[in-house]
């Protein structure tokens, strides 16, 4: 298993988008020696799916939640819908991958449970914004 990302003390990064940040290293560690005939498919939606989870978790960080701005609010849980959503792809995709041996089952299972902490953390931020608005 490859090892986690390394975060400063100092950084502000929120715990999901650490995790985040572990799940797209991981998948791009194993992904990278799939087989050609995948790299197109497969390896490539992983990668995509992974980093805009990062993406879409680091847009919703910069949106203030505030009760005075319902917009920025709005288009903060925009952005956590689109993690959430692009995290079931991602184990969608991981299951195609397992399918058609691009990835090990060791390998599947690991993307599914760093995936799911990921889920986990997110929905408990949604919950948070939830009880602050």
């Amino acid at each position: 298993m490859p090892e986690e990302v390394k975060i400063p003390k100092t950084s502000a990064d929120l715990i999901v988008i650490t995790k985040a940040k572990n799940l797209f290293s991981y998948v791009f560690q194993i992904t990278k020696n799939s087989p050609k005939k995948f790299r197109q498919t497969f390896v490539t939606k992983l990668q995509t799916l992974a980093m805009q989870v990062i993406e879409n978790l680091y847009r919703a960080n910069e949106k203030i939640l505030s009760k005075d701005d319902i917009e920025s609010a709005n288009e903060r849980k925009k952005y956590q819908e689109e993690a959430m959503i692009d995290l079931k792809m991602m184990e969608y995709f991981a299951m195609l991958a397992l399918e058609n041996e691009c990835i090990l089952f060791k390998q599947y299972e690991q993307i599914a449970k760093q995936g799911a902490e990921c889920l986990i953390l997110l929905v408990n931020w949604i919950k948070s914004d939830k009880k602050r608005q």
